[in-house]
């Protein structure tokens, strides 16, 4: 059931509106196994490639954003939203509360990128090398190949910024049904993924560095816009 406060014009609403719509165009419209071709296509314009590969375009830095691979991956993103956005939004204001979105979204592709460009080094010496460099290395053509999507990083930047305003409030997960105070939430999740990342487990599909890269671009924002406070919310 709906806050009976939440603002269906708001900011948060609206990004949740589009980021179901493009699901719904994405995976249900060319649904992958009727229309693969489609499907393909959408992906390969609008899901995020590695710079170097032929199929990244600067557009995807954005539209990677609001593209989600399952009904899992979109309903976790868009919960985390609903649930952690209303609250920044009521905050910040609309306008500030979409361009911390758009940032910490944005900075989660710039980490995952730049992770990807220090892989792509220490195979080939160059961060952008000839493409046939990189078919010598089976790891890097599945690197150029696989396409990064979702709201992950932008959700992770919500994340920590409600830690860090709300440090004391109680979160209540569906699958741990324990009360837990955000501060350890957040700072648990944190170090999980950072941890993924570092491991970086071959069968692992999950961009623990884009989530990572989200969370430090949120902490820094949330930092610069509380510089001249004596106190968080």
């Amino acid at each position: 059931m709906f806050n009976q406060n939440f603002n269906f014009r708001s900011v948060t609403a609206n990004l949740l509106l589009i980021n179901i719509l493009v699901y719904c165009v994405t995976n249900v419209y060319a649904d992958p196994y009727r229309m693969p071709e489609l499907h393909n296509k959408i992906l390969e314009n609008f899901a995020l490639f590695y710079p170097g590969s032929p199929l990244f375009k600067p557009v995807q830095l954005v539209t990677h954003m609001f593209m989600h691979g399952s009904v899992g991956h979109i309903f976790g993103n868009m919960f985390g939203l609903f649930m952690f956005g209303t609250t920044l939004e009521r905050v910040w204001g609309p306008k500030r509360f979409l361009l911390f979105y758009l940032v910490t979204g944005f900075g989660a592709a710039l980490m995952y990128m730049g992770v990807q460009a220090f892989i792509v080094y220490n195979f080939t010496g160059s961060v952008h090398p000839s493409l046939n460099q990189v078919k010598e290395f089976q790891q890097l053509i599945q690197l150029y190949s696989t396409p990064v999507l979702g709201a992950s990083g932008a959700l992770f930047g919500i994340l920590i910024a409600f830690g860090m305003l709300f440090p004391n409030s109680e979160i209540m997960l569906l699958l741990f049904p324990i009360p837990i105070k955000a501060k350890y939430f957040v700072s648990i999740y944190f170090f999980y993924e950072l941890y993924e990342g570092i491991r970086n487990n071959p069968g692992d599909e999950v961009a623990h560095f884009a989530h990572v890269g989200g969370a430090v671009f949120g902490f820094i924002l949330v930092k610069l816009w509380n510089r001249n406070r004596d106190y968080l919310y």
